[in-house]
This record gives C-alpha cells, structure tokens and sequence, in this order.
C-alpha cells in the first residue's frame, strides 16, 4: 500500500514536470505497465478454479485483499481495452488545446486519467468496505477533474459540479447500506457482511439502498439526470471512456451485491426487469428528440443499461425459478452486452469527437453532407450505429438475441403470471430496437447525407490517423463477435458459471448463433461483392454528378428541401410529448394578416424527470435561501447578537432540563 501509493505521488510529480508535448507518452507508458499487471492478474483469476485473493495491507484491524475473480477478471478486460482505446484517441483530439491549456492543467488532465484508471480497478477488485468506498470516492474525484477539462465554459464546471453531487449521494446510499450490514451482523463493513445479512434478514430494502447507490452511477431512470449533462461537456476520449466503462461500475456494483443473495431472488429479478424496461424505453425515446449529438448518445447510454439490466433481470428470475436454460442466457446476455456497449458506444463518441473537432458544434441541425469529407469517420459512424441498433451481424445483436433466446424458450414453460412478465420483456427489447434504429437513422443521415445546413462544415475534413486507429480496433471487435461469436461464448460461459453451474444452455445456443451470424456475414460480403463489381464495371466511365432535384425549391435554404432533426423525431416528439416535455414556441398568423410579418419557430424538450427531481426542488430550495438570506446583513453587531441569542436559547433550554 505504501509503495502504491509512493508510486502515485512520484508519477504526478513526474508528469507535472513533465513538458506537456511528452505527458502523454508518461502517461501511455504507465497505463501500459497497469494494463499489463491487472490484465496478467485477471486471466491468472479466470484460468484459476479459485479465486485469487492477493494481500494488500491491514487496515483499520481489517485485512485488505485484492480479490479476482471471474467477475472482475471479465470487467478488468473491459475496462483495460476501453480506457487504452480512450488514451490513444486523445492524442489527436487534444492537439487543438496545446495552446489554450497550460503545462499544468494537462498534468491534471493525465494525471486524473491514470487515477482513474487505477481506482477503478481497485473498484473491481476490493471486497473490505473502507478501502473499496475510498477506491468508489478516487474514481469519481479524478472522473470529476477529467470532465471539467474545458474548464473556462461555464456549461462544463455545472455540468462538472453536477456529477459531483449526485457522486456523493450514491456514494451515501452505499455507505449506508453496508453499514446496515455490518451493524446487523457484527462483521466489519464490507461485501463479505453482505452473505450472513441476507441469509437472515430482509433482502429486498438493502438491496434497495444498494440499488439507489449504484443505480446513479449506472444511470438508470429515474437515477441518471447527471448523465445527459457529464457526457457532452467532458471531452470525447473522456465520453467515450465514461459511457463505456465508469458507468459501468454501477453494473458491477449490482452484480456483485447479487452474488451475496440466495433469496426472494423472483422480486428483485422483477423489479430489475421492470426499472430497466423503463429505463430503455425512455432513454432511446429521449434520444430521438435531442439535437446535441453528444447528449443524444449520452440517453443511448441510458437505453443500453436498460437492456443490460433487462438480462441481467432475467437471469435472477432463472435463478429464483431453478430454470438454469433462463439463468444463463439471461446473464449471459447481460454480460455480453456490457462488453458490446463498451464497443460501440465509445466508438460512437470517438466519431463524435471527430465531428466536433472539425466543426466545432455539437447541433445536428448545422451539419449535413460530412461523408463527402469525413468518409472513413462516416463508415466507423454507420458501423456504430448499426451495431447498437441491434442489426446483425454485428456484436449487438448476439447479445440481445441471448436475452431473446432465453425469454422465448421459457415464454410457454411457466405460469399465466411468468408468461406475462417474460412477453413484457420481450415487447420491450422489440421497442428499444426499433427506436433505436429510428434514432441512428435520423441522427446518420442529417450529420452525414445530404447538404450542409450551416457554414460549419466548410472546412471540415478527415482527422489524423491517432484519431482513426482506436476506431480500427474497437470496429474489427464489432464485427468480430458479431460474426464469430462462438468464441465469444465459451469464455462467457466462465463468467455466467459463478451465478449457476450449469452452462449448458449456452453451448448448446452456439451453432444457431453461429449459423445466423454467418448466414448474415455472407449476405454483408454479397452486397461488398456487388458495389465492387459496379465499382470495376464504371472504372472507365465518366459518371456525371450534379445537384439533388429540390422540388422546385433549390434556392432555399437546406432545411426547406431537408429533413431537420426536428421534422425527423416530431412524431415520436408529439406522441410522448408528456416524457420528452416537448414546447413549441410561435406566434400563429392571423386570419386578416394578409402580408404576415417575419416570424421565428423554436421547439424544446426537457426530461421531465430532471425537472422534478433536480431543477424544481432546487429552485424552491433557492428561494427558501433568498428569503432567509435576510439575517445575513454584513453588520458584525448583528452577528454578535445571533451569537448572544444562541447562548441564552441554550441556557433557557437547560435550566428547564429541555435539552
């Protein structure tokens, strides 16, 4: 411990000294080193048949372990390749800021991202309350520092200040869960408490606490009202990083408190189906109505731990019902999504950066005809958006189809009440991707078809190759375990075997998954086949372009003759207008207004549930300060007085044995 922490002081020593042209290669030097231990450490776990406990110090008369398992060796893999894919694409995007930001403000830029790192995997890996609640309060400081990069625009240091707090109120909930277990049981504080608590008391109101607590971090709804602010004012290695892993600690914060509990398993797996039914529904819908491009990707984050949280529902309720075939492909899904969503979406907010680097806006409505530019980000785009829309043959629907699989297979096994609960989930994965496909849809061709709506474009061309290769990696993945995915699952089956011994679901699934997937790849290479065939056969051609017919309309201005974001999601706008908090703002022509004056039409959307929760209560509680900010008159005699009335209240109050 004390060597570690020496390490960490002498490395942010270092990397402050540091010029900050060279920071960046200290700091890919050091995460090289991480990767390389924690990854060594987790396949020694995942190969083991035990767990691998490594001891780390006493503290607080507690013995402190790093303890890896199958679990947090699948959820260190994750984490090592998205945060070195993060790492690398930072290199390009931060170029443009070597003479806005000082040599210091980049130390604590990198400085904070190897922190990160480290206390996530300390996350992963602690099971003793005290040091696992300080590696929880480390990562969300040093996540706090990274989104706060752009720290000179107001809109960032809310958003920043934002996170912070809602940090601290799961890090509350947490705090108090596992003190209700240590209480209870007489056990120090820590997941090793949990096994007795829930043997002999209640499980569903802890698991509550623990929910709440986790469940911000994750960003389930009604939980998640930081999120959709964090993710665009954090830069997009910072976004990507974020939406692919830290908020899925909060997963992994679920999942392990699930290890602890062998009862009422059937009301916690409902209500996990039920919160991410929710959360997935409301997300992508949302999503659709948003035109900041990051924030709308910031509310797919929410839909995809919806879907994460469905699988991983289903699994429980496998569990509570000895249905091993349900267990399995539900966890099974879950799990694979979690790595899946770590994919595309980074993908998507690397190719996001790349957008807003050559445009320097995030609003959809000012973009227009990028692939003409930006070809080679439009196809990492595309393959992004395909991927989370659940399309095969790429990773996203191998794991959708896992939790499609389960549900269907059991769907006429149980009783009246299971059938309804399993067809409800059934229903919502349908709806999720399809408005997930309508979202991508929009979203692709207003950014990339079509014609700039704004001068914003003009000088947008292809980014550097450090911006480009991250994506390389992350899409061979994609494509890799959407059409491979029988070497996905066997490893999987490890992971899925520490909630239930019997994985032979899983590999009996395989050669129809396999099957589809190939069948699919065959029909993409086709049609690869075919535009090279097109492309050898027009090879001697002059091929003539010219402008898109407008309908008679080709002088006005692109949003005439275009759909906007705002036509493209106005029926999914009108029809949850209630969720999405859709107003339009205009003045109507009158009927004796012959020559109608120029006139403006705005829409806006709020989420409705940060408008209850958070902007409302806190407003009250601004006003409340407003009116007693009366007492707070800068006069010194009156704060003398105050004292003065104090002291005697407490006098009064004790002489009469009040107090």
């Amino acid at each position: 411990m004390l060597f570690l922490l020496f390490s960490l002081v002498l490395i942010g020593f270092i990397i402050f000294l540091t010029p900050a042209k060279y920071q960046l290669w200290l700091t890919l030097l050091t995460e090289i080193a991480i990767m390389l231990f924690s990854g060594m450490l987790a396949y020694r776990a995942y190969s083991a048949q035990e767990t691998v406990k490594i001891f780390v110090s006493d503290f607080n008369g507690a013995e402190v372990y790093l303890v890896i398992d199958k679990i947090s060796s699948f959820f260190i893999a994750v984490v090592n390749l998205i945060v070195f894919m993060g790492l690398i694409y930072s290199k390009g995007y931060l170029q443009p800021y070597q003479n806005k930001k000082s040599k210091t403000e980049f130390g604590l830029h990198h400085f904070s991202f190897i922190l990160l790192h480290l206390s996530m995997l300390f996350v992963l890996t602690l099971r003793e309350g005290v040091s696992f609640l300080i590696a929880w309060e480390v990562m969300s400081v040093a996540t706090f520092f990274l989104v706060i990069f752009e720290s000179e625009i107001q809109s960032t240091i809310k958003a920043g200040i934002q996170f912070i707090i809602q940090m601290h109120i799961a890090f509350v909930f947490i705090i108090v869960a596992f003190l209700i277990a240590s209480i209870t049981t007489g056990e120090p504080i820590g997941f090793e408490s949990l096994e007795n608590y829930f043997r002999t008391q209640p499980v569903f109101p802890l698991f509550l606490l623990f929910f709440a607590g986790f469940g911000i971090k994750a960003g389930f709804i009604p939980l998640h009202t930081w999120l959709p602010h964090a993710h665009p004012a954090a830069p997009s290695h910072i976004s990507g990083i974020m939406s692919g892993v830290i908020i899925k600690m909060g997963i992994y914060g679920i999942v392990r408190v699930l290890t602890f509990i062998h009862t009422d398993l059937y009301s916690i797996g409902l209500f996990l189906l039920i919160i991410s039914f929710i959360s997935g529904i409301l997300g992508v819908t949302l999503a659709i109505v948003q035109h900041d491009f990051k924030k709308l990707l910031a509310y797919h984050s929410i839909e995809n731990i919806g879907i994460i949280g469905m699988g991983i529902g289903v699994g429980v309720i496998g569990l509570a019902i000895e249905n091993p075939t349900l267990a399995v492909l539900g966890f099974a899904g879950g799990f694979l999504h979690i790595l899946n969503h770590a994919l595309f979406k980074s993908l998507l907010f690397f190719t996001a950066g790349n957008i807003y680097s050559q445009t320097h806006t995030r609003n959809i409505e000012k973009l227009g005809g990028l692939i003409k530019k930006m070809p080679t980000t439009a196809f990492f785009f595309l393959l992004g958006s395909v991927a989370i829309s659940g399309l095969p043959p790429f990773n996203g629907f191998i794991s959708e189809f896992l939790i499609y699989v389960g549900l269907f297979k059991e769907l006429h096994t149980g009783d009246l009440s299971l059938s309804l609960v399993l067809l409800g989930g059934i229903v919502g994965l349908v709806l999720i991707g399809g408005l997930a496909l309508y979202c991508f849809t929009k979203v692709f061709s207003i950014i990339f078809l079509g014609n700039p709506r704004s001068n914003k474009t003009e000088h947008a061309r292809e980014v550097e190759g450090s911006m480009l290769f991250p994506k390389y990696i992350i899409g061979f993945f994609i494509v890799f375990i959407g059409v491979l995915p029988v070497f996905v699952l066997k490893p999987l089956a490890g992971v899925v075997s520490v909630f239930t011994p019997d994985v032979s679901a899983l590999t009996d699934i395989a050669p129809s998954i396999q099957g589809i997937s190939v069948s699919l790849g065959v029909f993409v290479l086709l049609i690869a086949a075919l535009w090279f065939i097109r492309k050898l056969a027009t090879k001697n051609k002059t091929i003539e372009t010219g402008p898109t017919w407008g309908c008679a309309y080709t002088g006005a201005k692109p949003a005439v003759h275009q759909y906007t974001s705002t036509s493209y999601a106005d029926y999914i706008s009108n029809l949850a207008k209630y969720i999405t908090g859709n107003r339009k703002h205009y003045k109507p022509i009158g009927k004796d207004e012959l020559f109608p004056e120029p006139r403006t039409f705005e829409t806006h959307t709020t989420d409705i549930f940060e408008d209850y929760m958070v902007t409302k209560p806190t407003g009250k509680l601004l006003q409340f300060l407003e009116k007693i900010a009366v007492f707070q008159t800068g006069n010194l005699q009156h704060y003398l007085l105050y004292a003065i009335v104090f002291m005697a209240l407490i006098l009064l109050l004790t002489i009469s044995n009040l107090l």
